[in-house]
């Protein structure tokens, strides 16, 4: 693995890296994260009654437009043609919360790891914000990139993670 930081020129400044030689692959990646509610919350999310309306569909569909707007929000990354994006939503109540995963393809000449992480995090905010006017202490847990495949790097699995996050 390069110590070298590939988005650092040899001047220490800040440039989107040139993939222009790189092998079009195809590419997935796949992350996951955690919001920790109170039970309360969680029933009301479950019910379908939250004060905002359909919770789990409108994070679902949050999800799903940052990844394709990744490059606008993330200085640096590439424009992706993104072939597929799928955010999961599970109401869990041993933790009390939602899991979110997010899993994002492609076939490009980078990958895709940032598109799932802001799948994720966008999810996570939404799910926030819909539930926030009951539920001010809610908090995101153990936001992770867990498993990526494609490109030059090849494979990578996060320890501990199950297939299919």
């Amino acid at each position: 693995m390069s110590k070298k930081l590939s988005h650092i020129d040899d001047k220490g400044e800040a440039r989107m890296v040139d993939v222009s030689d790189k092998a079009v692959t195809a590419r997935t990646a796949m992350a996951e994260g955690f919001v920790a509610m109170t039970p309360a919350t969680l029933a009301l999310l479950e019910s379908g009654n939250a004060p905002k309306g359909d919770v789990l569909g409108t994070a679902r569909i949050a999800g799903i437009m940052a990844a394709k707007r990744t490059h606008e929000l993330i200085p640096l990354c590439h424009p992706l043609n993104l072939t597929k994006v799928v955010v999961h939503l599970e109401p869990s109540a041993e933790p009390t919360g939602v899991h979110v995963a997010a899993e994002v393809k492609t076939s490009g000449q980078t990958g895709v790891e940032m598109e799932a992480l802001t799948a994720v995090s966008v999810a996570c905010l939404t799910l926030y914000d819909m539930l926030k006017a009951v539920d001010r202490g809610m908090s995101f847990n153990a936001i992770r990139l867990v498993e990526k495949s494609g490109g030059r790097s090849g494979d990578w699995r996060a320890p501990s993670a199950k297939k299919g996050a």
